[in-house]
Order: C-alpha cells, then structure tokens, then sequence
C-alpha cells in the first residue's frame, strides 16, 4: 500500500470517528467515557497522519 493511500485511510477513519464523537455528544444520554476513547482514538490517527506527512516531507 502507498504511503498516500495509507494517509487517505487514516484520514476517512478520522473523519468517521469526528462524526461519531458529533453523534455521540449530542445525545442527551452521552457516555463520557465512550466519547473520550472516541477523542483518544481520533488524536491517535491524527498524530499518526501528522507523524507520516513529516517522514514523507523529511525525504523530499
């Protein structure tokens, strides 16, 4: 798998968790503890996004 399409999943599986943590908050019956396993997952692929943008970057 290329590096670009590693990216893009990481990047729709962030954008999925950011609708569910939407879905999740508005809920008069929000789980906190659901919704903050939710925001660590979607920092976690953020980092990961971040950290291979800056290895690509680093060998261009």
């Amino acid at each position: 798998m290329s590096l670009q399409t590693h990216l893009t999943q990481l990047a729709r599986k962030h954008e999925a968790l950011e609708r569910e943590i939407h879905d999740a908050t508005i809920r008069p019956s929000a789980n906190d503890l659901r919704i903050a396993e939710l925001k660590r997952r979607k920092l976690h692929l953020k980092d990961e996004m971040n950290r291979l943008r800056s290895e690509t970057d680093q060998l261009h």
